[in-house]
């Protein structure tokens, strides 16, 4: 008896933005900032409709928090939307809880700009902004390692 395949479900990509923050009122005092993630949609047909994504990953805050494990949200919505927004939660090097939360504004006269920057801010706890981020996806050295990234997912066993 031949098995059948499984029917791809969903997809994931692996993703590296990179650039540098600061800590707020310290505008001159630029840190490096970049997180490499891989957003996973369980269901394509879902995604198609809400633009959903999960991500994993890690997040490299210089002097703020080191290689630290990162989980959140992405939403692709750049034909409805016009936003591809990131959300992702992590604990600093001093044990306490943060929030990155970071939106593409897709300019279609901007294209290849408002797709590649990422700016965004870093929130504490209590929801207070405590720094600003702006990163990059780097176009000439990351995009097909990115493409190459994309994988379909199977309907699970």
């Amino acid at each position: 008896m031949a098995m059948a395949m499984a029917l791809p479900r969903g997809f994931e990509f692996t993703e590296t933005m990179a650039g540098t923050y600061h800590l707020s009122g310290q505008p001159s005092e630029q840190r490096r900032f970049s997180f490499t993630v891989t957003a996973h949609a369980e269901d394509l047909v879902r995604h198609l409709r809400d633009g959903m994504a999960r991500l994993t990953g890690t997040l490299e805050m210089e002097g703020f928090a080191d290689e630290v494990p990162l989980e959140g949200t992405i939403e692709i919505q750049p034909l409805t939307k016009k936003i591809i927004r990131y959300e992702f939660a992590f604990v600093g090097n001093d044990g306490e809880p943060y929030r990155f939360a970071g939106q593409k504004d897709i300019q279609y006269r901007h294209l290849m700009t408002s797709w590649t920057t990422l700016p965004g801010s870093v929130y504490d706890g209590r929801g207070e902004e405590i720094a600003r981020a702006r990163t990059r996806f780097d176009a000439k050295n990351d995009l097909m390692p990115w493409l190459a990234s994309f994988r379909l997912v199977g309907r699970p066993a």
